[in-house]
């Protein structure tokens, strides 16, 4: 029954959709009704500007943090990605806001940030200096966990590079759309970097 509390939790906690909180709370906007649509920190600096993106990135990224060390607290012999995994679905398809949540990227790091720090700084340098590079956050976002899962490779830690792989693949599925706005040279570019 704790294993169920404990990844149910970790689902609620993933589910806080942090963009809609903000938007309403500090904005009176709901951001699904705008840009992109999504719940996630990149629609939020879009419509909301950089304060509002900026907290809304690192309360992403914390709910996957958090749950990474959830087997300790609760004293269960769970891996803490698997944990931490939950939190990521939760963030996707959150309960709190009909389903309808952001892309997986702030949360997924937050959760290798739990589990493996150094690994999280490889993942925020690739991003930056791809966004950087190419002014393209859903890009940035895909080249961040390539160069994450190469670093996974070279640790040899294989549910590490298990689920740094799963989540990329997830990743590049929930932009398959900017990788059609990118090829149309659609895809809006950042302006804040």
């Amino acid at each position: 029954m704790l294993y169920v509390i404990m990844f149910i939790l970790a689902y609620v906690i993933g589910s806080i959709p942090s963009g809609l909180i903000i938007g309403k709370l500090f904005y009176g906007i709901d951001i699904r009704d705008h840009g992109s649509g999504n719940l996630g920190a990149t629609n939020t600096f879009r419509i909301l500007g950089k304060k509002a993106g900026i907290a809304v990135t690192i309360a992403d990224i914390l709910k996957g943090t958090i749950t990474v060390f959830f087997p300790a607290w609760f004293g269960l012999p769970v891996h803490p990605l698997l944990v931490g995994m939950f939190a990521v679905i939760g963030h996707t398809f959150p309960v709190f806001a009909k389903f309808r949540g952001g892309k997986a990227v702030a949360t997924s790091a937050g959760v290798l940030l739990g589990y493996n720090f150094m690994l999280f700084v490889v993942l925020v340098a690739a991003f930056l200096l791809t966004l950087k590079v190419s002014k393209y956050v859903s890009l940035s976002s895909m080249t961040a966990g390539i160069f994450g899962l190469i670093y996974s490779l070279i640790l040899q830690d294989w549910p590490l590079v298990i689920v740094v792989a799963a989540l990329e693949v997830f990743v590049i599925y929930r932009h398959r759309e900017n990788l059609k706005r990118i090829r149309n040279k659609t895809e809006p570019k950042v302006k804040w970097i």
